[in-house]
């Protein structure tokens, strides 16, 4: 559906012989990143409405998230990650540079099925390093270059805009759009790391005989969730390029 979108949006800016009308075109992509935004919005809302659901759901056992993650650590023959506290809500990290499972106020101490789905999923993730998953390790690379180039990459779009206008020079537009292309890349190699996270979380938690049928399915569709706010996060970031690919090509003198 949303490819189909895009490729309308693209021929609203068709002008019939002569070529794509970029401003239009543009038009067109910005609007379809403003769509992308509210569906975010809305699925981070849904997200938010089943972890609360899932929150009064009591894990069996009783549990604790920091029980559960040391639980599936230990398991998983994991001795060098600690299982920590950070304030806040849904701010649930894993980090590999301290070696540390980090689990928000709302997931630390509670004993609900929601809080043992996120800290199986972030300890997911510690088992990803510990096997040197690829995506992951692709990820942690990627880091230093993405947060250097969303600072960095509107500016230089900007400066190669006026370079453009002034000398018809693209190359300094082109480095812009490939620095902000940089983001839709870190966030196309997250998809899989987070769904694997996930997969890796509900796999445990079955195969533990941690939670029965029931829970399960309810630890996945929250999993399910929290997954799908990285698509829509990924589709912005390509949505985003395109615009940006388009700003360039629409400033063009012929």
């Amino acid at each position: 559906m949303l490819i189909h979108s895009l490729f309308a949006l693209l021929q609203a800016g068709y002008r019939s012989g002569s070529g794509l009308d970029f401003s239009a075109a543009q038009s067109g992509m910005f609007l379809l990143i403003i769509v992308i935004g509210i569906v975010g919005y809305l699925v981070q809302a849904r997200l938010q409405s089943v972890f609360r659901k899932y929150s009064r759901v009591e894990f069996p056992g009783g549990l604790t998230g920091a029980e559960v993650a040391e639980k599936m650590l230990r398991d998983n023959n994991i001795h060098n990650v600690k299982v920590t506290h950070v304030k806040g809500h849904l701010t649930d990290h894993f980090n590999p540079q301290t070696m540390t499972v980090n689990l928000s106020d709302s997931v630390y101490s509670s004993s609900s099925v929601a809080a043992a789905a996120v800290a199986a999923h972030e300890c997911g993730h510690a088992v990803q390093h510990a096997q040197g998953y690829a995506p992951l390790v692709l990820r942690s690379q990627l880091v230093p270059v993405v947060q250097f180039a969303s600072t960095a990459a509107t500016w230089i779009v900007l400066l190669g805009l006026v370079l453009l206008a002034t000398t018809q020079n693209e190359l300094v537009c082109w480095i812009g759009v490939g620095m902000i292309a940089m983001s839709a890349v870190f966030s196309l190699v997250t998809l899989p790391v987070e769904y694997n996270a996930s997969a890796r979380a509900l796999e445990w938690l079955k195969s533990s005989r941690m939670m029965p049928e029931a829970q399960l399915s309810q630890a996945r569709v929250a999993l399910g969730w929290a997954a799908r706010t990285y698509l829509v996060a990924a589709l912005s970031a390509i949505a985003s390029v395109l615009y940006y690919v388009l700003l360039v090509l629409g400033n063009r003198r012929d």
